[in-house]
């Protein structure tokens, strides 16, 4: 971090009117549990939700977007989001989610925009697009801003957390956990969707094709997002 100029303020960290768009998909079991690590656990259904996330009012981080790939699991009995892939498009959020909860970040270019009647979500790395998902405009509201969305944001959230020391060998090895806090759900709305994904070798979203489309989900909320808490530590276990 420097000293001088710090690339992020503490947290945490609130944001206004976070809009997502995700499009949740069957896709093969043994890939599943390749992409988990220990103790993580596969659920019954092999499903991924690829997320699109527009964040124009975030304390500390500014106005991004970011989108990748989270994983429903278990960690014991609890059922739980694995985040495995994410890219976004401002310094000062993947900075701080890597150092902070392990965030998997990296820089790329995702876009989420209403284009006539069509939800579109595009991510482009290295100039080359790699996802786009469509979902039909505001099809169905959900009742009361939906139950689901609320249950969908306070669920436990599980990053890897992985910083090397300096002498390159592993310095923090661990499954960090976190909630997010403070939600107030603005609008919920289900509609068709589509998915499609393109294998690149630096953000291989594709590595986890898409068999099957469960459904899709467009909400906007405000929420905080707070410090979190270390759910295994893999070297203290060693």
């Amino acid at each position: 971090m420097p000293l001088a100029g710090p690339s992020y303020p503490d947290g945490p960290y609130r944001f206004v009117d976070r809009e997502y768009m995700v499009i949740t998909y069957e896709t093969d079991a043994d890939l599943i549990r390749e992409q988990l690590p220990e103790p993580l656990s596969p659920v019954g259904q092999p499903l991924v939700h690829y997320e699109w996330i527009k964040m124009p009012d975030s304390s500390g981080f500014g106005t991004y977007t970011e989108s990748g790939i989270v994983i429903p699991c278990r960690f014991g009995d609890e059922e739980v989001n694995f985040v495995a892939q994410m890219y976004l498009d401002d310094d000062p959020p993947i900075a701080a989610g890597r150092e902070i909860w392990g965030f998997p970040k990296k820089y790329a270019h995702p876009k989420l925009e209403v284009v006539k009647d069509t939800l579109t979500g595009t991510l482009e790395y290295s100039g080359q697009l790699v996802a786009m998902g469509t979902m039909g405009y505001k099809h169905e509201k959900m009742s009361g801003n939906g139950e689901r969305t609320m249950a969908t944001l306070s669920k436990t959230q599980v990053n890897l957390k992985l910083i090397p020391g300096v002498d390159g060998k592993p310095g923090i090895c661990q499954l960090v956990g976190y909630n997010l806090t403070d939600i107030t759900v603005k609008g919920s709305w289900l509609g068709p969707g589509r998915l499609h994904l393109v294998p690149h070798v630096n953000a291989p979203v594709a590595d986890l094709p898409v068999r099957k489309i469960v459904g899709a989900h467009h909400f906007i909320a405000d929420l905080t997002l707070p410090y979190g808490r270390v759910l295994h530590d893999y070297l203290a276990s060693k």
